[in-house]
């Protein structure tokens, strides 16, 4: 974990609410998939969780949806300022795992954690099989950028305005040895019901210091009490208790 200045290299809106963010800096440490960064916002107490959407050792890409008053006064930086960053932050996605094919399967901003995952996992020749989902088509986010990566996701609107009519659960999902899920609560324990095969789900929890100095975000797993922001972000799907 380190705490970091970096510049804005690129804002740029993506939908009505979603945001592009594209950090620089002369070394950025290594990030898993799933971890997270905690930024600091202009009049802001509390920094800012954000999943990792790419990076490498020179910058870091960000998709985020402005939803408050931090995120509002985030998204009004402009390229050439700087932002204050703890990094890396929490537990990611196995891309280790010994597998052969991997499913994807995002809601909403979970296609953008799922995308950094997706390269690593591609990058080792697995076989990578995606499913987004989103409200509608005017938040439809990344599918040009899995696309670059080889793989091309099946898209789900829950108002039938593109791709399949439903949740991700409703559209077919492929035989693979294990998947990855990250989204809105309902969404993923309604895709560990259905899919029999290990799995990882990533949970969401309002959070304090984002490092597991407050125990703010602690949920009950099977193992016991845990903190979201640093036992998790990410969890194997036995260990959290519907």
């Amino acid at each position: 974990m380190q705490i970091l200045t970096l510049e804005i290299l690129s804002h740029v809106r993506l939908t009505p609410d979603y945001y592009r963010l594209e950090l620089g800096g002369a070394s950025i440490p290594e990030v898993q998939p799933g971890q997270f960064v905690q930024l600091e916002v202009p009049g802001g107490y509390l920094r800012r969780p954000i999943s990792v959407c790419d990076a490498d050792s020179k910058h870091i890409v960000l998709i985020y949806k402005t939803v408050g008053k931090g995120t509002h006064a985030l998204a009004g930086l402009p390229a050439g300022a700087s932002v204050s960053a703890v990094m890396p932050l929490g537990k990611g996605f196995s891309a280790g795992r010994p597998v052969s094919s991997a499913l994807l399967l995002g809601g909403g901003l979970g296609a953008a954690p799922l995308h950094l995952l997706c390269r690593k996992l591609r990058d080792r020749g697995i076989s990578v099989h995606a499913v987004l989902g989103f409200n509608t088509a005017a938040d439809i986010v990344l599918i040009d950028e899995y696309k670059a990566l080889g793989v091309d996701p099946v898209v789900v609107t829950l108002d039938g305005t593109a791709g399949i009519r439903g949740f991700v659960t409703d559209a077919p999902l492929p035989e693979c040895d294990c998947f990855f899920t990250c989204g809105p609560l309902l969404m993923m324990r309604a895709v560990c019901s259905k899919l029999q095969i290990p799995g990882e789900l990533s949970m969401e929890e309002r959070m304090g210091c984002g490092a597991g100095f407050c125990y703010g975000c602690t949920i009950k797993t099977a193992r016991g009490p845990a903190r979201v922001c640093a036992d998790g972000p990410v969890f194997d799907k036995e260990d959290i208790l519907w």
